[in-house]
């Protein structure tokens, strides 16, 4: 015996028509903030005690920022004031060095020392010309100036420079690695 399942007494309905019926809401007042229109009154009428608060307020805040870094603290002032050391300018100076197989050991960033060698004819000193000049470059040697040394290029103060190039005139340039 076999039995059939009972069929649906209920068919399925298109979508959106199950939804229950709208309901419709009741009219009311609008609501009113009791109050509102005679404070903002007030306020004018009393436009110096208003100005007097924003003042206040606008000095709390600049108060609660503070100095910034540059302006040093605030409180007791320092007993000796720091000394403020004045930047440096430094300025590229081009060097011919004597010798052009040192210039090719030579790499941007590097730190050096740069000497000044006098003829044997005019009593063969020697003397540093600029301690810790950092190498800013090194040009690609040219074929036909091998004979006269290589160009590097240094980062050193404008005085430095002004000595490099006074010394480089009359007197043969070497470098040291520092």
């Amino acid at each position: 015996m076999s039995v059939a399942p009972p069929s649906s007494p209920i068919a399925p309905r298109p979508l959106g028509t199950d939804a229950p019926a709208t309901c419709e809401v009741p009219h009311f007042a609008p609501v009113r903030v009791r109050g509102g229109r005679h404070q903002l009154h007030r306020l004018l009428r009393h436009r110096r005690r208003a100005l007097t608060a924003g003042l206040a307020v606008t000095a709390a805040a600049l108060l609660a920022a503070g100095p910034r870094e540059a302006d040093g603290a605030r409180g007791h002032p320092v007993a000796e004031p720091v000394r403020q050391h004045r930047a440096v300018e430094k300025v590229s100076a081009p060097v011919r060095i004597a010798d052009g197989a040192t210039v090719r050991l030579l790499r941007p960033g590097d730190r050096v020392d740069v000497i000044a060698a006098q003829a044997a004819a005019s009593g063969g000193d020697a003397q540093v010309i600029a301690r810790g000049a950092r190498v800013a470059k090194v040009p690609e040697p040219l074929d036909a100036a091998t004979g006269s040394g290589a160009l590097v290029v240094l980062s050193v103060p404008r005085s430095t420079a002004a000595r490099l190039a006074g010394a480089s005139a009359t007197a043969r340039l070497a470098v040291t690695l520092c």
